[in-house]
C-alpha cells in the first residue's frame, strides 16, 4: 500500500487550507489523505474532561472532511483523531507518510496545536517534507491565469521555485522539486544564490575575475548538477538562476508568484535541538505561497 499524505487539522482556516491542499496533492500523487487532529489529553481531567475532548476533536474532522470533500471529491480520505503531545503525534505520523501538511500563519507563528516550539520541533525533526500552507490558499492560486498563459506561452500550474545549494545538492531536495513539477505540468525554476568572494581574505587574484564571468561560472556548475535530472524528467520544463544575493532574499523574491518553494533541511545529529537553519527559518516566516521543507542527512 502506497503511503497517504497527513494534514494536521485542529479547526483553524490555515489547517482547512492546508487539508484542501493536501487532497489536491493527494490526487496528483494518487496516494490517500489522512486527515490527523491530536487532541489534548491528561490522565487528571477526568472521563467527562476527555470524552468533551474527544467531541471536540470529532467535529473538528467532520468539518475538515466536509471543506475536502466540497472542493476535491476524488480524494480518497480518512481522519483519525490521537492523543498529543502535538509534536510527537505529528512527528509519529510522518513516519508512514509520504508527506506531512500544516497550516501556517507566517511572521504571526503558527496556529492551534502548533505555537512557536511545536511548529519548529516538527519541521525540525520530520524525516519526510513538510508543507506549510496559509489560511486562503485555494485551487485557483496554483493555476496560471488566462493573461499569464497568453503572455507566457505556457499552460499548468505556477512555477515550482526549488532552492539549490550547488555547493552541497542533495538528491532527496532535488527529486522532490522536479517530482512535483512533473506532476503539476509546471515549469522547475531552480535558483542558486551566491556571494563573491572576499579579495582581502582570498588575496589581489581575486578581482580579476569580473562578476558575470563568477556568474557564469556558477551557472556552469548549476548545470552539471541538474544534468543528470534533466535526463531523469525530460517533460519538466527546467529555467536556471543564479543571483548574487543572500539565499533567504533571493528565494523570497523568486517565490512571488510561484505556486509552491521548496527548500532542503539538513537533519542533525542532535534531533533534541530544534533547529531549521537560517534559510528555512526565514521562507517560512516570510513566503506567501505553500513551502515544502525536505529533510536530508
Amino acid at each position: 500500500m502506497l503511503s497517504p499524505l497527513v494534514a494536521g487539522v485542529d479547526g483553524s482556516a490555515e489547517s482547512l487550507a492546508a487539508a484542501e491542499w493536501a487532497a489536491r496533492e493527494a490526487v496528483r500523487r494518487e496516494r490517500a489523505l489522512r486527515l490527523l487532529h491530536a487532541r489534548n489529553w491528561h490522565p487528571r481531567q477526568g472521563e467527562i474532561a476527555n470524552a468533551a475532548e474527544r467531541q471536540l476533536a470529532r467535529r473538528i474532522l467532520r468539518r475538515a472532511e466536509e471543506r475536502v470533500l466540497a472542493t476535491c471529491r476524488d480524494v480518497r480520505l480518512y481522519d483519525e483523531q490521537v492523543e498529543g503531545p502535538a509534536t510527537a503525534a505529528l512527528l509519529k505520523a510522518t513516519e508512514d507518510a509520504e508527506l506531512l501538511v500544516l497550516g501556517s500563519r507566517g511572521l504571526s507563528g503558527f496556529t492551534g496545536f502548533l505555537v512557536g516550539s511545536v511548529a519548529l520541533g516538527v519541521v525540525a525533526r520530520a524525516t519526510r517534507p513538510v508543507v506549510l500552507v496559509r489560511a486562503g490558499e485555494e485551487a485557483g492560486n496554483e493555476h496560471l491565469r488566462a493573461d499569464e498563459r497568453t503572455a507566457s506561452g505556457r499552460t499548468g500550474d505556477r512555477d515550482v521555485v526549488l532552492g539549490v545549494d550547488v555547493n552541497d545538492p542533495c538528491d532527496e531536495v532535488l527529486d522532490f522539486g522536479f517530482e512535483t513539477a512533473r506532476l503539476r505540468h509546471a515549469r522547475l525554476r531552480i535558483l542558486h544564490a551566491w556571494h563573491a568572494p572576499n579579495p582581502f581574505t582570498l588575496g589581489p587574484e581575486v578581482g580579476l575575475v569580473s562578476e558575470p564571468q563568477r556568474a557564469e561560472e556558477w551557472l556552469g556548475f548549476l548545470s552539471a548538477v541538474l544534468h543528470e535530472w534533466r535526463d531523469k524528467y525530460p517533460d519538466v520544463e527546467v529555467l536556471e538562476t543564479v543571483v548574487e544575493d543572500k539565499a533567504p532574499r533571493a528565494l523570497l523574491r523568486a517565490a512571488t508568484g510561484a505556486g509552491l518553494l521548496v527548500v532542503g533541511h539538513r537533519l542533525t545529529e542532535r534531533p533534541t535541538v530544534p533547529r531549521t537553519g537560517r534559510v528555512t527559518h526565514a521562507v517560512i516566516h516570510h513566503v506567501g505561497c505553500p513551502v515544502a521543507v525536505v529533510p536530508h542527512f
